[in-house]
């Protein structure tokens, strides 16, 4: 069985009804999502429920909800352009290391797909007018008028930190919204990772192949080792000691929005204390 047959069955079970772009836009609005805003947007298609038109569908409504005025972030990570010697989900064999290095397309914001990021944001990378950062491993993705401002400056380098969009969210009062997922997905945090200071911070070396002056180059770079294992017991802990944490359903799911400011310098202190 699919996993849409899987989704269709259960929602008959549950007499539940299509999650049209319409009602997304209704309960979005009623989290508190308005025109004018700039969000990252984290999502699940499967939790929000059957949407018509798919991906397509979902962000139809929040650019209906946001208007021109407002501007729509995604993460658009394509991870399996970093250095095998690094993966574990899954590893490879040592042997095909160097040609992966040697052979894998240079990293190319307009034509490297998406990693395990999910059908909305692969499908909001395709969007016309939609720009995309500068990082091999970590780019966000970007529609509105604060776009270029967002994603300016992205390098190798600095995956989540001060030269990153996290970074530029956070100076612009941005808000996260969470559709279907939770605070294990939220990369905002990230950027507390780099601010805090916790036992066991370290930075370690990374590669991605990249163009550089025209040729195809693997580019090898020092970065923070990061970790979102705790980020879920994290962002319960915001959710309830703070109360800045919007809460309620969309579509067959739930959803959370808040301001980037707020998990990030609440995230700062937890993890200096928790870790």
């Amino acid at each position: 069985m699919s996993s849409e047959e899987q989704l269709l069955e259960n929602a008959g079970k549950r007499q539940q009804q299509p999650v049209t772009p319409s009602r997304l836009v209704r309960e979005l609005a009623d989290l508190g999502l308005r025109p004018g805003m700039t969000v990252v947007v984290h999502t699940s298609l499967s939790k929000i429920g059957w949407v018509p038109g798919g991906a397509q569908g979902v962000i139809a409504a929040l650019l209906d909800l946001l208007t021109a005025t407002g501007t729509l972030v995604m993460p658009a990570h394509s991870g399996n352009l970093s250095d095998p010697a690094n993966w574990i989900a899954p590893p490879v064999p040592k042997t095909w290391w160097d040609d992966i290095r040697n052979d894998t397309p240079a990293y190319d914001p307009a034509l490297t797909p998406t990693r395990n990021m999910g059908a909305v944001a692969e499908s909001f990378r395709k969007y016309p007018g939609v720009q995309r950062s500068a990082h091999p491993h970590v780019s966000f993705t970007a529609l509105g008028p604060n776009a270029a401002r967002v994603l300016a400056d992205h390098r190798a380098g600095c995956m989540f930190g001060e030269r990153s969009p996290l970074a530029r969210l956070y100076e612009l009062d941005a808000h996260v919204l969470l559709l279907g997922v939770v605070h294990a997905n939220n990369t905002s945090i990230h950027l507390a990772e780099y601010r805090a200071e916790f036992p066991g911070k370290r930075y370690h070396t990374e590669g991605a192949p990249m163009m550089v002056d025209g040729s195809r180059q693997w580019v090898s770079f020092e970065d923070l080792q990061t970790s979102d294992d705790d980020f879920a017991a994290l962002g319960e802990d915001f959710a309830r000691e703070t109360g800045l944490e919007g809460r309620g359903s969309v579509g067959w799911g739930e959803a959370r929005l808040m301001r980037v400011r707020a998990i990030v310098d609440y995230a700062v202190a937890w993890l200096s204390s928790h870790r």
